[in-house]
């Protein structure tokens, strides 16, 4: 009798089940910890129970969320408790252990592009995080999801960790991509379409001609805002475009031990006849440019497109909400997206900090210059993005350019750092999130590619990236 045809999901959440209890929570083991400089308080919850960690050698950690992106020295960071975070990790380290990549290793940067650039983040693991895009690390195969404070604690004392069972999502995207159209838009097209909540108790596998042809950089920008969609995680199937980003990194098998991985991968991918809770289908060809317009992903339209009319909204309560929003925003209905103006650009971040994102935004940028009234930063996702982009001049593409060229970390994404731009200002930003006061109380935030990002930079408002590269 042939097994029942299982999904992707349900193979990495089988082979981690450790027991079941009466109420419907399993518990799993956890393949890989990975922590950044705001966990101090699971720390502090360890020890307070008299605590050690369970399995120093499957956590890996760096500073990200608080470190300034103009230092690389803790001592210089002038915020005491912004410097203490970074501090507290290495005094975590040094005591139970675990592997650190701090401020002065030269694979420092956000932890969700450290994982898959050094080969800790594999297919068939789960992985999980302080942080909610962990979700990113599905792109590889992988079952990562984010978790709160209390739930690191419980990892870290234990390397388990109880969850009920989600429901699965299979997204497919047929079809081939426009000129200009990258998978930030592709993503911010799918939270459009089903709404920030669409996906919520579920997790999604992402298929389909579109998402095979998507590079691994690409990929990862897509699973990694997964979560704004309200799903659990984000994945894609290992494949060939898998393996070869893989092959040679730190951490991953070699060998002998290499081909039995592959193999293993292989068979990870859903199998035929696999059902899914849910099922969506979209059109690539029917995906332009896009960027937001509200305080949330979904209020996400073409580039080309006018701001929503909430007049035209389908109940009260959403005109009222709309209108809120617009407010906020300060934008007008009918208003042509193209001729908002930008007083910053953020090109950096966990969902568009990667070498394949600045290289986008440098091709902009070459032979062009900011536009005068516009401050832009280029913050490079990881100590090794960052000097890869200095090895092939497109550091000095946007220093030319005007743009400013930082240190790896989180930075403008979610200000935590302090990095935040002022009240009023309007900012737009590769990052994944444009919740009021993300950037800064007052800020307005746009969600778009790297590419359109470095177009609104050097043109000092919202702009169709595609009529720059017609122009050449």
């Amino acid at each position: 009798m042939n097994p029942e045809p299982r999904t992707m999901f349900e193979k990495v959440w089988d082979r981690h089940r450790v027991l079941e209890r009466e109420d419907g929570q399993t518990l799993l083991y956890v393949d890989r910890h990975l922590l950044h400089d705001g966990t101090a308080p699971a720390f502090e919850m360890l020890k307070a129970r008299g605590q050690k960690m369970r399995a120093p050698g499957r956590t890996f950690a760096t500073p990200d969320h608080y470190m300034p992106t103009d230092t690389r020295i803790a001592a210089e960071i002038p915020d005491p408790a912004l410097r203490e975070m970074v501090l507290s990790l290495e005094r975590n380290a040094a005591a139970e252990g675990f592997a650190l990549y701090g401020l002065d290793d030269p694979r420092q940067g956000i932890v969700h592009v450290v994982g898959p650039e050094l080969g800790l983040s594999q297919p068939g693991m789960i992985i999980v995080c302080g942080d909610s895009h962990t979700s990113t690390h599905g792109a590889l195969g992988a079952l990562a999801f984010g978790i709160g404070m209390t739930e690191v604690a419980h990892v870290l004392a234990t390397q388990c960790l109880w969850q009920r069972k989600p429901k699965t999502m299979r997204i497919a995207i047929e079809g081939a991509l426009g000129a200009g159209v990258t998978a930030k838009d592709v993503i911010l097209h799918v939270i459009a379409t089903i709404g920030t909540a669409g996906a919520t108790g579920h997790v999604i596998e992402y298929a389909g001609s579109a998402v095979r042809g998507l590079s691994m950089e690409g990929r990862l920008t897509l699973c990694n805002m997964t979560i704004e969609a309200g799903a659990r995680a984000g994945m894609v199937a290992p494949d060939e475009t898998t393996f070869a980003f893989l092959e040679g990194r730190e951490n991953v098998p070699t060998g002998a031990a290499w081909d039995a991985a592959v193999a293993r991968w292989r068979s990870l991918a859903s199998d035929p006849g696999a059902v899914f809770d849910r099922f969506v289908e979209l059109d690539a060809a029917t995906i332009a440019p896009t960027v937001t317009w509200g305080t949330s992903p979904q209020e996400a339209v073409a580039v080309d497109s006018r701001v929503p009319d909430p007049a035209a909204a389908p109940s009260p309560g959403r005109r009222a909400e709309m209108e809120e929003m617009l407010a906020y925003m300060g934008l007008s209905p009918g208003q042509l997206l193209a001729e908002v103006a930008v007083d910053r650009v953020f090109i950096g971040s966990c969902t568009n900090g990667r070498i394949e994102d600045l290289r986008a935004a440098a091709g902009v940028a070459r032979g062009r210059q900011v536009a005068e009234g516009v401050t832009a930063w280029v913050v490079p996702g990881s100590a090794q993005v960052k000097r890869q982009a200095e090895a092939e001049g497109l550091d000095r593409i946007f220093r030319e350019a005007g743009f400013a060229w930082r240190e790896a970390g989180c930075s403008m994404c979610l200000g935590t750092n302090g990095e935040i731009g002022r009240p009023g200002e309007r900012i737009a930003s590769t990052s994944n999130r444009n919740f009021r006061g993300r950037q800064g109380p007052g800020v307005r935030t746009h969600l778009m590619n790297p590419a359109m990002a470095a177009a609104a930079a050097v043109t000092g408002r919202i702009t169709d990236v595609r009529r720059l590269m017609e122009a050449g």
